[in-house]
Order: structure tokens, then sequence, then C-alpha cells
């Protein structure tokens, strides 16, 4: 089932939270594809050195001041594409970077677009999810209550575990709130 708007509509630190072992689906013109997320980090706005919208409304993080539920993308590196869904209500910019799943569906396609054939080297890591779910720059705003990608609910069960985020080194006391959780002992995640 696929999640409803209320699930984005409470704060960054839950909805990360609460996304481990849920499903994120991509249906496009190529397949559906999918996996099972098994990392995330919260980026918390004002409070938090770390979040794009640390210093305000931009361009570039204005969607993170309309309702949850949407996909913020940005491009790292100049060559990968890191996606998050905006979490709670309007004017509180907060979001979460799915950071590792665990490809369930569409293996063959993943495979095809990331150009590699181990199943652990498909979605371990923000950018190659990305990939391998074919999510491009053209999915900043897409509506996550939509058809073209969404999250749903699974059965899947997992110890979730709270540690430091990953290469922010830069935000200063915000490099250690334990705000990356993750499925305890999953192999697919992208740090150990």
């Amino acid at each position: 089932m696929k999640l409803s708007r209320e699930f984005y509509l409470r704060d960054g630190l839950t909805v990360a939270r609460e996304l481990i072992g849920k499903k994120l689906v991509t249906n496009l013109s190529e397949g559906v594809t999918g996996g099972i997320i098994v990392e995330t980090e919260a980026y918390m706005g004002a409070i938090d050195a770390a979040a794009h919208s640390y210093r305000g409304k931009t361009e570039r993080t204005k969607i993170f001041y309309g309702e949850g539920g949407f996909v913020y993308v940005y491009l790292i590196y100049g060559m990968h594409i890191c996606t998050n869904v905006v979490a709670n209500v309007e004017n509180i910019p907060e979001a979460v970077l799915i950071r590792a799943l665990e490809p369930v569906e569409g293996i063959e396609l993943m495979k095809h677009r990331r150009g590699k054939s181990n199943l652990l080297d498909l979605c371990s890591g923000a950018g190659k999810l990305s990939q391998a779910l074919g999510i491009t720059k053209n999915f900043y705003g897409a509506d996550l209550c939509g058809d073209e990608i969404f999250i749903e609910t699974t059965d899947f069960r997992a110890e979730i575990t709270a540690t430091k985020r990953i290469n922010i080194d830069y935000a200063g006391k915000a490099a250690d709130y334990l705000w990356r959780f993750v499925a305890a002992g999953n192999k697919f995640l992208s740090v150990k």
C-alpha cells in the first residue's frame, strides 16, 4: 500500500526512522524498479548546519518549504543524483536523504542502468540507488503520492540503529547528531 500524505507531514526525524523497511518504487516507461529502504539521514532545517535549508529559502531549497511528501533531488560531485523525501508541514524545511536500498524489484533493469552485476553494489549509496531507479534531476518536486515515484509499506522488519550522518564534517556540532538510521546488520548499507 502506498504511503499517504499524512505519513510525510511529521518531523524529519520521525519520517527518517519510519522510512526504514518501506519500499521506494519508480514506475517509468522502461519498467518498474524498487528496493527496501535500509538507510536514511534526517536533515532538520534551521537547527541543522548540515541541511541545505539551514541558511534559508533559495531557488534550490524552495521545495523544502512546501508540505511533505515531495521529492528533492540534487547533484553531488557534479555527477550523482541524491534522492530526498521532503518532510513536515509547510514552512518547516526538513528532508530525509535516502542513502541505501535493498533491491527487490526490477533488478535486471537496475543492473542495466548501473552497468553493474553485483547485487550488493546496485543501491548501496545515494547516487547508486538514484541511478538504479532511473531518478534524474527531473524528479525535483515529484509527488510521492503519484504514480511515477512512490513509497509503499512492506512486511520488512529490522532493528533500527541511529548513528552519525556520513560526510558532513563541515557541519560543526551537527556532524555529531545521531540522525542517520539504518536497518542494523543489513548487507546493502552504504557504510557498514
